[in-house]
Formats: C-alpha cells, sequence, structure tokens
C-alpha cells in the first residue's frame, strides 16, 4: 500500500439497516468536495458470488456497474453521491474470496500448505482491499463490511480488518455505526446498545475511532460523553446520525457534526479547504421546494420491498427535480392488475412506469398495464421487462397476434416476439451469464428517446437474457410501434416506441442505473417533463 492512500472502514453494530451505506456516501461525498479523491468499496458476507441470482426479497436490487458486475444496492447509492463510476473490484463476496482461494488451491499456489482462514482467506480479503489503492487513483478509500459486527460470517472481514489497524497504523481508521434507542416507556435514551456493540468488537481486537450514533433524538453532551468514556474515543468523535428527512439531507448532517473534520484529523490530512457543496444544496432546494406534482405508478412484482426498485426510486427524485417537480411514486403489485380492474387500479395515474424482472409471475398483470397506458394515452415507460411486455401487448392487441409471447415463459409459443439470441441458447449457469453492463446504442433522429438525450449515440447498462426478436421488426414498425434504437454491433432493439401516443417509449436497458444528483438521466428527466405537460 503506498503512503499516499488512506483508508477508512465503517462497520456495524447492534443491528442491520442503520445506514452504513449511506454514511459512507455522505462522508464520501464530504471528502470528494474537499478535494480528496474517494471511492467506497462494499464487502458483503455471504456465500453467494454476487447478488445476480438472489430474489429482489432478500437482498433489495441487484445493481449493475459499467463493467457488467452484478453487485450490492448500496454501489448504486456511492455512484449517486459521488457521480464515480464503480466496479467488480467496489463489490466483494465471500463466495469471491472462497472462490478464489480455492481456485489458488486447486492450482497449487499454495506450494503444499494447509489452507486456512488465517492467513488465506484473511490475505485475500485484504488484497481486494488493497488493489483498489494499488490503482494509485484515490486519496482515500472507504470499506464499508457489510452485516453486523458478531455475525459469524463476517468474522473473516473484522480479523482482516485488525490486521490492517497493525499494518498500516497511521494511514487506517474504523468508523463504528451503532444505535442508541428512545425506550418510551422509560422516557429516555439508551447507550448500552452501543456499549455492548463496541465491546464485542473489542473482544475481536478492533478499537473504533470513531461513533455513528443513530438515533431519532438529539444526543447531548453529558450523553456523549458517557459513550466516549465507555467506548475509548474522544467526545467529539461521538457522531450523532439523526434520522433524516432523504438520504441525501445526511451529507450535510454529517458536516454539522464535523464528521469530515474528526476523520481528517485523525489520518493526519489537511483540513484547510471547506467543502464545496453548492451544487448538492441547490439541488436539495429544489427537491424540497417543488412547484408541480405528479403520479406516477410503478408496476412490479417486488413492490412490497421498496428496496427492489431503490435506483428507479431514486432516479424518479432526480428526474422530477430537474423539472421543479414532486414525483409521487404509487406502487402497484403487477399480480393484482386485470382486464376488468385496470381503470380502477391505474385510472388516477398522471404516467405508468412498467418495471423490469424476471419470470412468468405477474407478467400478465404487466401486459394489461402496458394495455391501460397505450389505450388511455397515458404516458408510459418500460424498462427491460417492461419494454418486453410492451412489445408482446402490442402484438396481440394491435396486429392481432394472440399467440404472440416471449420465449422466456412461454418456449413453445409460435409467435416469440421476444427470444433469445443464439450464444444464450446453451447456457445453463444462470449467474452471469446475461448481456451485463454497458453497451452502445444507435438513437434513430426525431424520436422521442433522440429528444430526451439530444444526441445520437448512448452507452447503457444492461442485465437481461431475452432480446426483441428482429423476424418480426417489419411487422411491428407497419403496424406504429417504432424501433428508435439499435445495438451497432449486434443489430438488437434496444428502443421502441407507439406513434399515436404522447410519449410511449420501452428500453431494453437500465436507465435508472446511472443517474445521479449531479446527472440526473435524461430519460427520467424527458419522461417526467411529458407527464407533467400531459397532465395540464
Amino acid at each position: 500500500m503506498s503512503n499516499s492512500t488512506k483508508y477508512i472502514f465503517v462497520t456495524g453494530g447492534v443491528a442491520s439497516s442503520l445506514g452504513k451505506g449511506i454514511i459512507a456516501a455522505s462522508l464520501a461525498k464530504l471528502l470528494q468536495a474537499r478535494g480528496y479523491t474517494t471511492t467506497i468499496q462494499k464487502l458483503d458476507p455471504y456465500i453467494n458470488i454476487d447478488p445476480g441470482t438472489l430474489n429482489p426479497y432478500e437482498h433489495g436490487e441487484c445493481y449493475v456497474t459499467d463493467d457488467g458486475a452484478e453487485t450490492d444496492l448500496d454501489l448504486g447509492h456511492y455512484e449517486r453521491f459521488l457521480n464515480v463510476k464503480t466496479s467488480q473490484a467496489n463489490n466483494v463476496t465471500t463466495g469471491r474470496i472462497y472462490q478464489s482461494v480455492i481456485n489458488k488451491e486447486r492450482r497449487g499456489d499454495y506450494l503444499g500448505k494447509t489452507v486456512q482462514v488465517i492467513p488465506h482467506i484473511t490475505d485475500e480479503i485484504k488484497e481486494n482491499i488493497l488493489s483498489l489503492g494499488k490503482e494509485g487513483k484515490y486519496d482515500i478509500i472507504i470499506t464499508e463490511i457489510g452485516g453486523t459486527v458478531g455475525d459469524i460470517e463476517s468474522l473473516p472481514y473484522v480479523e482482516a480488518l485488525r490486521q490492517m489497524r497493525w499494518e498500516f497504523a497511521d494511514d487506517c481508521i474504523v468508523i463504528h455505526l451503532t444505535l442508541v434507542p428512545f425506550l418510551q416507556a422509560a422516557g429516555e435514551l439508551k447507550t448500552k446498545p452501543t456499549q455492548h456493540a463496541v465491546k464485542q468488537l473489542l473482544e475481536l481486537g478492533v478499537q473504533p475511532d470513531i461513533l455513528c450514533c443513530r438515533t431519532e433524538h438529539k444526543l447531548d453532551l453529558d450523553l456523549r460523553k458517557k459513550i466516549a468514556r465507555f467506548c475509548n474515543v474522544v467526545p467529539e468523535a461521538v457522531i450523532e446520525a439523526m434520522d433524516a428527512p432523504t438520504i441525501y439531507d445526511v451529507p450535510l448532517i454529517m458536516q454539522e457534526e464535523e464528521l469530515d473534520e474528526v476523520v481528517l484529523k485523525r489520518l493526519g490530512l489537511s483540513r484547510k479547504s471547506k467543502p464545496d457543496l453548492t451544487s448538492w444544496k441547490s439541488f436539495l432546494h429544489n427537491l424540497k421546494n417543488p412547484t408541480s406534482e405528479v403520479t406516477i405508478g410503478l408496476v412490479g412484482k417486488y413492490v412490497e420491498l421498496k428496496d427492489a426498485y431503490k435506483s428507479i426510486n431514486e432516479a424518479f427524485i432526480h428526474g422530477g427535480t430537474a423539472n421543479l417537480c414532486k414525483v409521487n411514486i404509487k406502487w402497484i403489485h403487477s399480480e393484482k392488475i386485470t382486464k376488468s380492474n385496470a381503470k380502477d387500479l391505474l385510472g388516477n395515474l398522471d404516467g405508468i412506469l412498467v418495471a423490469p424482472g424476471f419470470g412468468s409471475r405477474g407478467i400478465t398483470g404487466k401486459i394489461n398495464a402496458v394495455q391501460y397506458a397505450r389505450e388511455n394515452k397515458v404516458p408510459f415507460l418500460g424498462i427491460c421487462l417492461g419494454m418486453q411486455c410492451a412489445v408482446i401487448e402490442y402484438a396481440r392487441n394491435v396486429i392481432g397476434w394472440d399467440d404472440a409471447n416471449t420465449a422466456e415463459i412461454s418456449p413453445e409459443s409460435k409467435r416469440p416476439v421476444i427470444s433469445l439470441m443464439e450464444e444464450q441458447k446453451n447456457i445453463s449457469d444462470m449467474g452471469g451469464t446475461m448481456r451485463l453492463g454497458q453497451y452502445k446504442c444507435e438513437l434513430k433522429s426525431g424520436s422521442k428517446i433522440y429528444e430526451a438525450y439530444n444526441t445520437e449515440v448512448i452507452d447503457e447498462r444492461h442485465r437481461h437474457r431475452f432480446e426483441f426478436n428482429n423476424d418480426y421488426l417489419e411487422d411491428f414498425e407497419q403496424n406504429g410501434l417504432k424501433a428508435t434504437g439499435f445495438n451497432p454491433e449486434t443489430g438488437l432493439v434496444e428502443v421502441v416506441e407507439a406513434n399515436d401516443h404522447p410519449w410511449f417509449v420501452g428500453v431494453q436497458f437500465h436507465p435508472e442505473y446511472k443517474s445521479t444528483v449531479d446527472n440526473p438521466h435524461p430519460l427520467f428527466t424527458s419522461f417526467v417533463k411529458a407527464v407533467m405537460d400531459n397532465k395540464n
């Protein structure tokens, strides 16, 4: 590790879901705003190689990077906050660590030694942490360890962190995120869970430098001193992390708490420049002061868990704010939509988005939602499977092919308007075998999609296996569903638009993955604008 790179570890205690990812992203934003080059990586303790094969109910959405890595949704937060691309190197799972070590053992790299958790697994973890620093691109690397300290599966990560604290004493600090709950019956905040969480970390040989305390009530100075005394930190290193109105408030809250000041002091880095958060504050001002409001239905089959569509949700916040418009999302379960109740469920919406997904469950409801949007001239955006549903709906209800379907659901279909590419047909593994990551797309001028991007060639991220079947392209075009975006290498259709409609666009790619605070995605910005115009 070069002396120039500093390492910050973020761990969690007491309970999961306290917001390690948001704290890490907020700190990174403050350090970036001071002129330090910063990136964040996530170490996930589960044994899956990546979240690609996980049900969204298990782990929220699967986020995809430019280089085609299927990663944890926290990487989405990192990109949205920092406006910096992440890659495969930013997300490491236990599955990948063990796979790599076992491959080395099979090749004979360990020279006949007994392969053990220490040193082999911990060395592999450290190698993954340090590899980002070897590139020399970053002044500071923030590493978030998933799960909660004390979980069996996170022990090797905490051990690797303990070793790094000794090996790079001046270049490495630990921030521990804990909970200070308010007990209604006693009418007071309780510090004991935090004390126990730190004690557990100490038992593993790690002394945290900074404590971020999630709380619903303010921590007064006496309480901070008490926590500091019991947990061996200075009082200014006890940071209050109050519940915030939006995740985008957290960087400013952390700045008020001087988290970045304490971090830079501990790492021996200059604190001269103050963070420049002008554009961030301007975004927040616009977010909180909209001049109009729309309601858009998000039709999906995982709507009970909002995290399953995290990036879409955030892209609507960015695209809405760019239009000074508050986007209210109405979550609609696709399994519940039938032709007879579509008007009741969708009738009061200003716009409809049909979400991505896999498998047959809920697909009929998605097709019904598309039909409602098309026939009632409601602005529509279909993403990935949402675009494929638009193609199936158009084939059935406009062209008149009742048997049109996707080969994913009905392999025997006589009219597979959505089907597999030849090279996908013999693949049996589910994980990492889709069309993943960034691909080019050429847009037709004069189309809605071209208006949105205002450029001929775009790069967007993909995550799918099935494609528009070009055998039927001419039939669709003659009947008013135009292909307006193509992949230049394969000629595959990426975008479809309906002619006689205020705004009806389906895209095979995932625009939501690339929307950030500094660069709201043009497609979401245009969709929200179309919804506003249509409403007026």
